[in-house]
């Protein structure tokens, strides 16, 4: 079938983009990761499809499928990338809107500037939730974070845990350019404390209110950049004691900023979502 969809980034952090209302989509694992493949494909970190909600008082239903082809709950630099989508799309004339995922709902808006602000609502840090399996585990406390250890690669490293509506180990490095990214990172993905795999971030503290972040993301390899990885960047360094909000998070791609009041309060992400063209494919 031939299948029209539009190639987009937020921060380096690219996608394609389908709308699923006004197109019937039905594909297999598989074809998910042949549209994502760079060779064979229109090429991905994630796929990201719009459809109609399934919910009352939402506007949009938002799918995630990452590059091997396996659906995901959460997407933070798409989120800014669906906002861009459906206003030039004219599927919406609502510069705020509600959208429903895997993990619940979330609600970007356009700014002014033209940046976009994502309401990523507030992190989870029960282990259970993550999930983070923290059995016969010893952690440590640091500020108001709990860190525990994991074996990696005859090493031990000090995580923490959170849920962004995706799961998130983040260790903070001295140098983000020497960090072992694409070692440890495939080994954390994968880590048998983490039942639905997680996405391993590398913080690098510059100041109170600068990081520098790379992330290994589950199911994508290491990415320019990552919404819900700053996200849960910034939510740990603020437990630790080691930031204050707002932070600037400089990635590979470009820089996010990231507000976060914590408790139990949602965590805002502003950034920058770009089309970069039009095309059809037939798969």
């Amino acid at each position: 079938m031939k299948l029209k969809f539009t190639k987009m980034h937020g921060a380096g952090n690219d996608f394609v983009v389908i709308d699923a209302i006004h197109q019937k989509i039905d594909f297999t694992q598989a074809q998910w990761k042949q549209l994502a493949n760079r060779r064979f494909g229109v090429g991905a970190d994630q796929i990201l499809v719009v459809e109609k909600p399934q919910s009352a008082g939402v506007d949009f239903r938002y799918r995630i499928y990452n590059a091997d082809g396996g659906e995901v709950e959460q997407c933070g630099n798409g989120a800014r990338a669906f906002v861009r989508f459906v206003t030039e799309k004219h599927l919406t004339d609502k510069r705020a809107i509600k959208v429903e995922t895997m993990s619940g709902v979330i609600e970007p808006r356009l700014e002014i500037d033209g940046d976009i602000t994502v309401d990523m609502g507030a992190p989870i840090l029960d282990c259970a939730r993550v999930p983070f399996d923290s059995t016969g585990l010893v952690g440590k406390n640091q500020g108001r974070d709990m860190l525990w250890p994991l074996d990696v690669n005859g090493k031990t490293i000090w995580i923490s845990a959170i849920s962004m509506g995706n799961p998130h180990a983040v260790q903070v490095v001295d140098d983000i350019d020497s960090a072992p990214v694409e070692m440890d990172g495939p080994v954390i993905e994968r880590h048998t404390r983490f039942p639905k795999r997680v996405n391993a971030g590398f913080m690098q503290i510059i100041d109170r209110s600068s990081i520098r972040l790379r992330v290994f993301e589950r199911g994508a390899g290491e990415t320019l950049a990552c919404g819900t990885g700053a996200c849960a960047a910034v939510v740990a360094g603020i437990l630790r004691g080691l930031l204050d909000s707002p932070v600037k998070v400089s990635t590979k791609g470009g820089d996010l900023r990231i507000a976060w009041q914590g408790e139990t309060s949602s965590v805002e992400m502003t950034g920058p979502a770009v089309t970069v063209f039009e095309g059809e494919i037939d798969l």
